[in-house]
């Protein structure tokens, strides 16, 4: 594998849009995908967190089987929408250099509709790897946002988590890795703020 930078947006994206991964229960996520839009028992005031990389998706939701996680939506918005929560963001933990203090991160949080954090991306055995992923998680106008003006489709990939999780158990890793969604560098600039 090429040499990958430690910390690194990676998503499946055209020119105007960004793909983000989501799992839900049935009771959310078949009427989202059905409707191509999030119902209205999804709670738009609630903290959620959007992921571009579909194995760290697949590792949060282990393959579709955790409960309340067996709906695996891929959430196509738009990236003006994306770049927009990536300014408004802060780190979801404090990180020296770029906060003065631990008071002014809490004070930046507090305020901030949107927050990022780094976690280990994941191979097709959701083992880490060396180097991270991005989760962007939205709350209040963020979230409302997110749902109602930046989603322009959502797409039940169940189906494909199954059939990539049936392939790497029977060891068909070649098989499996040609069926993940392309996943390639994003523009980090709208974090440069945070140090990205």
């Amino acid at each position: 594998m090429q040499d990958v930078p430690h910390r690194q947006i990676r998503a499946a994206h055209t020119d105007t849009t960004i793909t983000v991964y989501q799992a839900y229960g049935p009771h959310l996520g078949l009427p989202a995908a059905r409707d191509n839009r999030f119902p209205p028992a999804w709670k738009r005031e609630r903290m959620t967190w959007i992921k571009p990389s579909f194995l760290w998706m697949m590792y949060r939701c282990g393959w579709g089987t955790k409960d309340g996680q067996e709906t695996v939506l891929a959430v196509e918005i738009t990236r003006d929408g994306f770049d927009r929560a990536l300014r408004e963001a802060c780190l979801s933990h404090y990180k020296p250099g770029v906060h003065a203090d631990r008071a002014a991160w809490k004070e930046a949080l507090r305020g901030a509709p949107t927050r990022v954090q780094w976690d280990p991306e994941r191979d097709l055995h959701l083992n880490p790897l060396p180097h991270r992923s991005l989760q962007v998680g939205l709350s209040g106008p963020a979230s409302r946002a997110y749902a109602d003006e930046w989603t322009l489709s959502i797409r039940d990939v169940t189906p494909l988590v199954r059939e990539v999780h049936g392939l790497v158990r029977a060891g068909e890793e070649d098989a499996a890795r040609a069926l993940l969604p392309v996943e390639a560098p994003y523009p980090s600039g709208p974090l440069a703020h945070l140090g990205a």
